[in-house]
């Protein structure tokens, strides 16, 4: 996160002496990424933070894949996919690679038996339904529908959800990505600011707040996941017993109605609507915007080959223009090496029309994605013929 934020109690210096004012040294703990090189955060803990008492069985998370070598257009119910009562087990792989997993979770309970850690990946949580607040040892960040929670790898939390959640329940849409999630380095001057043609500033992102600061000791329970494999762990103190920190490397969260969509005279193309970055993929945000302004705008997107990317899209809510039998929680899967374009009718019906009331989020991966188990499970099968005449 190319910003510099503080919560708590620091020494005026760092690598310091601290002390608290019983006289007990707090520890400090360097929390970076790319080696020395990348953004880092500096913590202080109340306790060592590498006191483990036990390490217990693991658990083996990697996701069985049923398609291998892809190239037909696939159309997943996200919604077909049945809630779970735990947050980790409710997270359902559907797509995934080397480099990325992408899913959906609908988990019926709160994260707050334990508490969990991605070693592998940087984590984006977007929040189709529900609302609550994500815990971590940084501090809090409340989220609601429509809400990117984006978790840096590394990051103890735990999650909460409202007890007055939706009657269809918590849904989340995910991903996991092994190389660090970013802002688009386009929007971004030489120092890391957003410049002034971004979609969204600075001042759009949820932050974290309200640090906790426990000193307890007890049996803490960690539950890392480590090249797809869960790990156990029990600790001798609570983790979020951080009393200040500092830098550029933390969770934070934004509104996909923050993103101010880039409009045009013609089409615009999807990288106008990218929101995220990595070297392995781009995130994007389709939201309600005004159509093209020629007078003979065509608004539909035109036919296009993902030649060197699959595509997968994820509609949230109103009428998706390029699409027939699209509705919320169902996730399109296009694949590279084909092309793909609007629906039957969809180029015709969009001639004349001046906005869209679409809400989507894009996942473009840069190699390709295979199906998981699950995802046959909630596969429509016939998607692929959806273009015939």
């Amino acid at each position: 996160m190319p910003i510099y934020h503080r919560l708590g109690q620091l020494p005026p210096k760092r690598h310091t002496i601290f002390k608290s004012p019983a006289g007990a040294f707090y520890y400090e703990q360097l929390f970076g990424t790319v080696g020395f090189d990348g953004m880092s955060s500096l913590l202080y803990h109340v306790h060592r933070p590498t006191q483990v008492k036990a390490v217990l069985d693991p658990v083996d998370l990697r996701p069985a894949v049923a398609v291998d070598h892809n190239i037909m257009s696939r159309k997943l119910v996200g919604f077909d996919v049945p809630p779970a009562n735990d947050f980790l087990e409710s997270r359902t792989p559907l797509l995934i690679n080397n480099d990325v997993v992408v899913g959906v979770a609908a988990p019926r309970q709160s994260l707050t038996d334990y508490f969990y850690k991605n070693a592998d990946s940087d984590e984006l949580l977007f929040v189709h339904r529900g609302a609550g607040t994500l815990r971590t040892m940084l501090g809090t960040i409340p989220f609601v529908p429509g809400d990117y929670l984006l978790i840096p790898r590394g990051m103890i939390y735990q999650i909460e959800f409202d007890k007055t959640d939706v009657p269809e329940g918590t849904r989340l849409f995910y991903l996991e990505s092994t190389s660090p999630i970013y802002t688009p380095k386009r929007y971004r001057n030489y120092f890391g600011q957003q410049l002034e043609h971004s979609p969204y500033s600075e001042r759009d992102f949820k932050l974290p707040q309200n640090l906790e600061t426990h000193d307890e000791r007890g049996d803490f329970v960690i539950k890392i996941k480590k090249e797809g494999i869960l790990h156990t762990l029990i600790y001798d103190t609570h983790p979020f017993d951080v009393i200040g920190w500092d830098g550029y490397n933390f969770p934070y969260g934004f509104s996909i109605h923050n993103f101010e969509p880039i409009t045009g005279r013609i089409h615009q193309p999807p990288p106008v609507h990218q929101t995220f970055e990595t070297k392995s993929c781009v995130v994007c945000s389709f939201v309600p915007r005004l159509y093209d302004y020629h007078p003979d705008a065509i608004p539909a997107p035109y036919n296009h080959s993902n030649i060197d990317s699959d595509e997968v899209l994820y509609y949230v809510d109103g009428d998706f223009m390029s699409r027939n039998g699209i509705s919320p929680g169902i996730l399109t899967l296009h694949p590279g090496g084909i092309p793909h374009g609007p629906h039957p009718g969809a180029m015709e019906r969009s001639i004349g029309k001046t906005k869209t009331d679409e809400l989507a989020v894009m996942v473009d991966t840069f190699r390709p994605l295979k199906l998981t188990k699950q995802a046959l499970g909630v596969d429509d099968g016939v998607y692929f013929q959806s273009w015939r005449e």
